[in-house]
Protein backbone atom coordinates (compact mmCIF):
# COMPACT_ATOMS: atom_id res chain seq x y z
CA UNK A 1 0.00 0.00 0.00
CA UNK A 2 1.05 3.61 -0.62
CA UNK A 3 0.80 6.52 1.43
CA UNK A 4 1.03 10.20 0.97
CA UNK A 5 4.09 11.12 3.77
CA UNK A 6 3.85 14.61 3.61
CA UNK A 7 1.90 17.71 2.27
CA UNK A 8 2.11 21.20 2.35
CA UNK A 9 0.59 24.33 1.28
CA UNK A 10 3.69 26.38 -0.26
CA UNK A 11 4.09 29.78 -1.76
CA UNK A 12 5.97 30.15 -4.61
CA UNK A 13 6.25 33.75 -4.95
CA UNK A 14 8.67 34.81 -7.64
CA UNK A 15 10.61 36.79 -5.03
CA UNK A 16 11.88 33.74 -3.58
CA UNK A 17 13.63 33.15 -6.82
CA UNK A 18 15.14 36.92 -6.68
CA UNK A 19 19.31 36.84 -5.61
CA UNK A 20 19.70 36.90 -1.88
CA UNK A 21 21.25 40.64 -2.18
CA UNK A 22 17.95 41.64 -4.13
CA UNK A 23 15.78 40.20 -1.72
CA UNK A 24 17.31 41.54 1.64
CA UNK A 25 17.00 44.65 -0.27
CA UNK A 26 13.66 44.75 -0.97
CA UNK A 27 12.78 43.70 2.32
CA UNK A 28 14.69 45.98 4.11
CA UNK A 29 18.07 44.98 5.43
CA UNK A 30 16.81 40.82 5.96
CA UNK A 31 15.69 38.31 3.38
CA UNK A 32 12.13 37.06 3.38
CA UNK A 33 11.25 33.92 5.49
CA UNK A 34 9.08 32.59 2.70
CA UNK A 35 12.59 31.86 1.23
CA UNK A 36 14.34 30.87 4.49
CA UNK A 37 11.59 29.01 5.59
CA UNK A 38 11.56 26.88 2.44
CA UNK A 39 15.45 25.96 2.70
CA UNK A 40 14.52 25.04 6.24
CA UNK A 41 11.79 23.25 5.29
CA UNK A 42 14.27 20.91 2.86
CA UNK A 43 16.78 20.89 5.58
CA UNK A 44 14.48 19.31 8.24
CA UNK A 45 11.69 17.85 6.34
CA UNK A 46 11.86 17.01 2.95
CA UNK A 47 15.37 15.77 2.95
CA UNK A 48 14.95 13.47 5.74
CA UNK A 49 11.22 11.90 4.62
CA UNK A 50 11.23 8.89 2.40
CA UNK A 51 9.43 9.75 -0.47
CA UNK A 52 9.43 8.27 -4.45
CA UNK A 53 7.25 11.41 -6.35
CA UNK A 54 6.05 14.74 -5.30
CA UNK A 55 2.89 15.68 -6.99
CA UNK A 56 3.11 19.54 -7.44
CA UNK A 57 -0.84 21.09 -7.48
CA UNK A 58 0.10 24.29 -9.98
CA UNK A 59 -1.83 27.46 -9.81
CA UNK A 60 -0.61 29.06 -12.33
CA UNK A 61 -2.00 25.90 -14.51
CA UNK A 62 -5.10 26.64 -15.05
CA UNK A 63 -7.28 24.21 -17.38
CA UNK A 64 -10.51 25.07 -18.34
CA UNK A 65 -12.56 21.90 -19.40
CA UNK A 66 -10.56 19.35 -17.02
CA UNK A 67 -7.65 18.57 -14.97
CA UNK A 68 -4.63 17.54 -16.03
CA UNK A 69 -1.77 15.42 -15.01
CA UNK A 70 1.50 15.72 -16.48
CA UNK A 71 2.82 11.60 -17.76
CA UNK A 72 6.25 12.51 -19.29
CA UNK A 73 9.37 10.47 -18.38
CA UNK A 74 11.47 13.69 -18.02
CA UNK A 75 10.79 17.08 -18.34
CA UNK A 76 13.80 19.47 -19.17
CA UNK A 77 15.04 22.63 -20.65
CA UNK A 78 15.12 26.46 -19.68
CA UNK A 79 12.59 28.53 -17.96
CA UNK A 80 11.83 32.31 -18.77
CA UNK A 81 8.49 33.89 -16.97
CA UNK A 82 6.17 35.14 -19.74
CA UNK A 83 4.35 37.07 -16.44
CA UNK A 84 8.31 38.29 -15.39
CA UNK A 85 10.81 37.72 -17.77
CA UNK A 86 13.30 40.35 -16.11
CA UNK A 87 13.26 38.42 -12.66
CA UNK A 88 12.54 35.01 -13.42
CA UNK A 89 14.34 34.18 -16.42
CA UNK A 90 17.18 31.14 -18.09
CA UNK A 91 16.14 28.86 -15.20
CA UNK A 92 17.57 25.24 -16.42
CA UNK A 93 15.66 22.62 -15.23
CA UNK A 94 15.82 18.52 -15.64
CA UNK A 95 13.27 16.57 -13.69
CA UNK A 96 12.30 13.04 -14.17
CA UNK A 97 8.58 12.11 -14.24
CA UNK A 98 5.96 9.26 -12.75
CA UNK A 99 3.74 8.26 -15.92
CA UNK A 100 2.96 4.92 -13.70
CA UNK A 101 1.58 7.66 -11.32
CA UNK A 102 -0.02 9.86 -13.50
CA UNK A 103 -1.90 7.32 -15.23
CA UNK A 104 -3.07 5.49 -12.17
CA UNK A 105 -4.60 9.40 -11.11
CA UNK A 106 -5.94 9.36 -14.24
CA UNK A 107 -7.74 5.60 -14.19
CA UNK A 108 -9.18 6.80 -10.67
CA UNK A 109 -10.52 9.55 -11.98
CA UNK A 110 -11.98 8.18 -14.97
CA UNK A 111 -13.68 5.01 -12.67
CA UNK A 112 -15.04 8.21 -10.35
CA UNK A 113 -16.56 10.39 -13.35
CA UNK A 114 -14.36 12.90 -12.86
CA UNK A 115 -12.72 15.15 -15.27
CA UNK A 116 -8.50 14.58 -14.99
CA UNK A 117 -6.77 13.05 -18.20
CA UNK A 118 -2.74 12.46 -18.18
CA UNK A 119 -0.66 14.10 -21.04
CA UNK A 120 2.94 13.58 -21.82
CA UNK A 121 2.84 16.12 -24.93
CA UNK A 122 6.73 17.19 -24.72
CA UNK A 123 5.53 20.96 -25.85
CA UNK A 124 3.38 20.94 -23.20
CA UNK A 125 5.00 24.27 -20.89
CA UNK A 126 5.60 24.50 -17.46
CA UNK A 127 5.09 27.11 -14.96
CA UNK A 128 7.28 28.56 -12.29
CA UNK A 129 4.78 27.65 -9.12
CA UNK A 130 6.08 24.73 -9.83
CA UNK A 131 9.42 25.16 -11.31
CA UNK A 132 10.13 28.00 -8.02
CA UNK A 133 9.95 24.86 -5.51
CA UNK A 134 11.31 22.89 -7.50
CA UNK A 135 14.49 24.78 -7.46
CA UNK A 136 14.13 24.56 -3.58
CA UNK A 137 13.03 21.35 -2.73
CA UNK A 138 13.88 19.15 -5.86
CA UNK A 139 16.52 16.42 -6.22
CA UNK A 140 17.85 14.82 -9.56
CA UNK A 141 16.68 11.50 -8.97
CA UNK A 142 12.71 12.02 -7.65
CA UNK A 143 10.37 12.28 -10.03
CA UNK A 144 8.06 16.01 -9.50
CA UNK A 145 4.26 15.64 -11.54
CA UNK A 146 2.50 18.98 -12.12
CA UNK A 147 -1.36 18.91 -11.54
CA UNK A 148 -3.39 21.42 -12.86
CA UNK A 149 -5.65 23.58 -11.23
CA UNK A 150 -9.03 23.79 -13.27
CA UNK A 151 -10.73 27.12 -13.04
CA UNK A 152 -14.32 25.79 -13.54
CA UNK A 153 -14.18 23.31 -10.86
CA UNK A 154 -15.85 23.73 -7.62
CA UNK A 155 -15.18 22.92 -4.07
CA UNK A 156 -16.81 19.54 -4.00
CA UNK A 157 -14.80 18.85 -7.63
CA UNK A 158 -11.62 19.84 -6.31
CA UNK A 159 -11.87 17.66 -2.83
CA UNK A 160 -13.01 14.46 -5.50
CA UNK A 161 -9.51 15.55 -6.98
CA UNK A 162 -8.13 15.48 -4.15
CA UNK A 163 -9.85 11.75 -3.40
CA UNK A 164 -8.73 10.64 -6.27
CA UNK A 165 -4.79 11.41 -6.02
CA UNK A 166 -5.23 9.53 -2.17
CA UNK A 167 -6.89 6.16 -3.74
CA UNK A 168 -4.78 6.09 -6.78
CA UNK A 169 -1.28 6.42 -4.66
CA UNK A 170 -2.51 3.71 -2.43
CA UNK A 171 -3.04 1.80 -5.18
CA UNK A 172 0.07 1.48 -6.98
CA UNK A 173 1.97 1.78 -3.19
CA UNK A 174 4.02 5.46 -3.65
CA UNK A 175 5.79 7.49 -0.98
CA UNK A 176 4.19 10.58 -2.42
CA UNK A 177 4.97 14.39 -1.21
CA UNK A 178 1.98 16.57 -2.20
CA UNK A 179 2.54 20.01 -2.66
CA UNK A 180 -0.24 22.39 -2.93
CA UNK A 181 1.53 25.25 -4.85
CA UNK A 182 0.10 29.04 -4.66
CA UNK A 183 -0.64 31.53 -2.25
CA UNK A 184 -3.62 33.25 0.36
CA UNK A 185 -5.40 35.90 -0.88
CA UNK A 186 -4.41 37.23 -4.18
CA UNK A 187 -4.88 41.03 -4.90
CA UNK A 188 -2.42 43.03 -6.33
CA UNK A 189 -1.44 46.95 -5.52
CA UNK A 190 -2.01 49.09 -8.28
CA UNK A 191 1.66 49.11 -10.59
CA UNK A 192 2.07 52.96 -9.73
CA UNK A 193 2.35 51.66 -5.66
CA UNK A 194 3.67 48.15 -6.18
CA UNK A 195 7.55 49.07 -5.68
CA UNK A 196 6.73 50.60 -2.60
CA UNK A 197 4.97 47.83 -1.51
CA UNK A 198 7.88 44.92 -2.11
CA UNK A 199 8.63 44.17 1.98
CA UNK A 200 7.37 40.95 3.70
CA UNK A 201 5.40 42.96 5.91
CA UNK A 202 2.06 41.97 6.20
CA UNK A 203 0.89 45.38 6.81
CA UNK A 204 1.19 45.51 2.68
CA UNK A 205 -1.08 43.06 2.38
CA UNK A 206 -3.93 44.69 -0.30
CA UNK A 207 -6.63 45.01 2.39
CA UNK A 208 -6.55 44.24 6.12
CA UNK A 209 -9.94 42.37 5.45
CA UNK A 210 -7.94 40.23 3.06
CA UNK A 211 -5.16 39.81 5.75
CA UNK A 212 -7.66 38.96 8.64
CA UNK A 213 -9.32 36.04 6.62
CA UNK A 214 -5.79 34.91 5.68
CA UNK A 215 -4.68 34.93 9.32
CA UNK A 216 -7.77 33.41 10.29
CA UNK A 217 -7.39 30.62 7.34
CA UNK A 218 -3.96 29.62 8.52
CA UNK A 219 -4.98 29.62 12.09
CA UNK A 220 -7.53 27.17 11.86
CA UNK A 221 -5.35 24.93 9.75
CA UNK A 222 -2.58 25.34 12.64
CA UNK A 223 -5.26 23.76 14.84
CA UNK A 224 -6.59 21.19 12.19
CA UNK A 225 -9.67 22.57 11.51
CA UNK A 226 -9.93 21.92 7.65
CA UNK A 227 -13.35 21.41 7.94
CA UNK A 228 -13.72 25.29 9.00
CA UNK A 229 -11.81 26.25 5.60
CA UNK A 230 -13.26 24.05 3.70
CA UNK A 231 -16.98 25.04 4.82
CA UNK A 232 -16.41 29.25 4.92
CA UNK A 233 -15.05 29.32 0.91
CA UNK A 234 -17.88 31.13 -0.04
CA UNK A 235 -16.54 34.07 2.00
CA UNK A 236 -12.80 33.64 1.39
CA UNK A 237 -13.18 33.80 -1.86
CA UNK A 238 -14.42 37.31 -1.79
CA UNK A 239 -11.09 38.00 -1.02
CA UNK A 240 -10.04 36.16 -4.69
CA UNK A 241 -7.50 33.75 -3.26
CA UNK A 242 -4.82 32.39 -5.73
CA UNK A 243 -6.81 29.37 -8.06
CA UNK A 244 -9.67 30.22 -6.37
CA UNK A 245 -7.47 28.35 -3.08
CA UNK A 246 -8.14 24.87 -5.53
CA UNK A 247 -4.86 23.96 -4.94
CA UNK A 248 -5.78 23.59 -1.21
CA UNK A 249 -8.80 22.05 -1.70
CA UNK A 250 -7.05 19.65 -3.70
CA UNK A 251 -4.82 18.98 -1.29
CA UNK A 252 -7.34 18.60 1.68
CA UNK A 253 -9.45 16.25 -0.40
CA UNK A 254 -6.18 13.93 -0.73
CA UNK A 255 -5.88 14.29 3.19
CA UNK A 256 -9.20 13.30 4.09
CA UNK A 257 -11.55 16.28 3.42
CA UNK A 258 -13.48 17.97 6.03
CA UNK A 259 -12.73 15.09 7.97
CA UNK A 260 -8.79 15.58 8.17
CA UNK A 261 -7.66 16.90 11.14
CA UNK A 262 -4.32 17.19 10.46
CA UNK A 263 -2.31 20.44 11.69
CA UNK A 264 0.09 22.75 9.94
CA UNK A 265 3.40 23.31 10.98
CA UNK A 266 5.09 26.87 9.85
CA UNK A 267 7.99 27.41 8.00
CA UNK A 268 8.43 31.46 8.34
CA UNK A 269 6.03 33.94 8.63
CA UNK A 270 2.79 35.05 7.11
CA UNK A 271 4.67 37.46 4.79
CA UNK A 272 3.67 39.95 2.07
CA UNK A 273 4.29 39.70 -2.04
CA UNK A 274 2.65 42.65 -3.49
CA UNK A 275 -0.57 42.68 -1.86
CA UNK A 276 -0.90 39.02 -1.77
CA UNK A 277 -0.64 36.46 0.88
CA UNK A 278 1.76 34.40 1.35
CA UNK A 279 2.71 31.34 3.73
CA UNK A 280 4.37 28.08 4.13
CA UNK A 281 2.59 25.62 6.20
CA UNK A 282 3.40 22.00 6.60
CA UNK A 283 1.12 18.88 7.60
CA UNK A 284 3.05 16.32 9.37
CA UNK A 285 1.32 13.76 9.64
CA UNK A 286 -1.27 13.75 6.43
CA UNK A 287 -1.59 9.81 6.32
CA UNK A 288 -2.99 9.62 10.06
CA UNK A 289 -6.04 11.68 8.65
CA UNK A 290 -5.83 13.05 12.12
CA UNK A 291 -2.73 12.61 13.50
CA UNK A 292 -1.26 16.04 15.14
Amino acid sequence: MGAIVGAGLLSHAPVIMFPEPQRIQANGGRDFTLATGLARLRREVIDITDHDAVLVLDTHWATTTETVITAHTRRSGRFTSDEMPSEVSQIPYAIPGDPELAHAVAAVAEKDSLWLRANDDPHLPIHYATLNLWSYLGRPDVPWLSMSVCQTATTEDHLRLGAAVAEAVDGIARRVLVLASGGLSHGFWPLAELRDRMAGDPANIVSPAARAADEQRVAWLEAGRHDRVIATMPEYRRHSPEGDFGHYLTLAGALGGPGCTAAARRYGEYENAIGTGQVHLWFDHPAGRGAN
